[in-house]
């Protein structure tokens, strides 16, 4: 289905959500359309912080606002569907437009597997009335559920459209761009080298891929590297955990702007807690880049300023990699708690791969290893 019909067909005037690969033609769509315009699109920093500006929207104007997400979000908005939104609390509508990673029978990556069987049985559980649509929905039976949904919707009850890969089509071309020079796969290699034999904590995405095709590289072990494919926005406290827990020990965490933003939050935990053995690099592109290159916020926001604001002691935005060396270098000899904010360019390689080894096979070698360390 084109994605311009599906937006005619469902008639909503806002948009605000979290990017996903399932649902780029829909971002692109959102984008050429409207860019980022509070009136009508909002890319926001979680998908419970989508269903509470959709709840705004409503209660504003009386219209129905659209929520997208990928559906590792739902977990995200199960608090507000279940306590702001459900028709037995506020009864305010929402549709809701979820890709659909991991459907079973569908090959797709580790964290999306157990997701993506539970995808229609959270939405059910939660009372969310759900239609999929696929390659082969055609206008007319898009027409007739919509119809059906809007009666639902004048209920105050909630809605959703779960959409298989491909299903949405021929979306405008977006080029989505900066002006920073450095590249995230020079930046995690720089990281890596100033590591040396330190754990290190990598973020959802594409940056845990390219430290594992640097270790590759490199003819060096994963085991010092806990890749976290999914739960996007908690490798900070992950590596939180760590640090409190071996203290002897320099933790080191390749984080995102995307996945900062997403919960926030951790850095204020961080901050109070102040391990002094926790270096946090923030690779900054300000764009959900994994999943199609959408912009976030954080190209208009300080984030060491934010890190110092939360109790970080040092912090420091750098823009080329003297810059980042002399970071990391006075990261490691400080001995205190420390961000470095590491402007980045969009861009991968083409024929950039996925680890190798399971999930399950990396927490084995990475415990092992940390379990000597101090």
């Amino acid at each position: 289905m084109k994605v311009e019909e599906f937006v005619n067909i469902i008639g909503a005037e806002f948009y605000t959500g979290v990017p996903d690969s399932q649902l780029k033609a829909l971002c692109d769509h959102l984008m050429d359309s409207y860019g980022i315009d509070p009136k009508h699109h909002i890319i926001a920093a979680n998908e419970g912080n989508c269903a509470a500006l959709a709840a705004g929207y409503y209660l504003a104007t009386g219209k129905v606002p659209v929520v997208y997400m990928q559906n590792s979000g739902e977990g995200n908005i199960i608090n507000p569907a279940a306590s702001l939104l459900n028709d037995k609390v506020y009864a305010i509508p929402v549709i809701f437009v979820i890709g659909w990673r991991g459907e079973p029978g569908i090959h797709d990556e580790p964290q999306h597997i157990y997701q993506g069987e539970v995808t229609l049985k959270l939405l059910e559980d939660m009372g969310i009335k759900s239609f999929v649509i696929c390659k082969e929905t055609g206008c007319e039976e898009l027409r007739t559920v919509m119809a059906d949904f809007r009666k639902v919707l004048a209920e105050g009850k909630d809605v959703a459209f779960v959409i298989r890969k491909g299903a949405l089509t021929d979306a405008p071309e977006i080029v989505y761009k900066n002006d920073n020079g450095m590249i995230r796969e020079e930046i995690i290699k720089h990281v890596m080298k100033a590591s040396g034999e330190d754990p290190i904590v990598s973020t959802t995405g594409k940056a845990s891929r390219e430290l594992f095709e640097a270790r590759v590289e490199n003819g060096e072990d994963h085991k010092y590297d806990f890749l976290t494919v999914g739960s996007m926005g908690h490798s900070s406290s992950i590596a939180l955990g760590i640090a409190i827990n071996k203290p002897g020990t320099r933790i080191w965490c390749i984080d995102g702007d995307g996945a900062v933003l997403m919960h926030m939050g951790a850095m204020a935990v961080i901050g109070a807690n102040k391990p002094k053995n926790l270096v946090h690099v923030v690779i900054n592109n300000a764009a959900h880049e994994t999943v199609g290159g959408m912009p976030t916020v954080a190209g208009s926001i300080d984030m060491a300023a934010v890190a110092q604001a939360c109790g970080y002691p040092k912090t420091v935005s750098v823009a080329d990699y003297e810059e980042l060396d002399r970071a990391l270098e006075e990261a490691k000899q400080g001995g205190e708690l420390c961000l470095i904010e590491a402007k980045c360019a969009l861009g991968a390689r083409a024929d950039l791969g996925r680890p190798t080894t399971t999930a399950l096979d990396n927490k084995k070698s990475f415990m092992e290893y940390i379990r000597k360390c101090s």
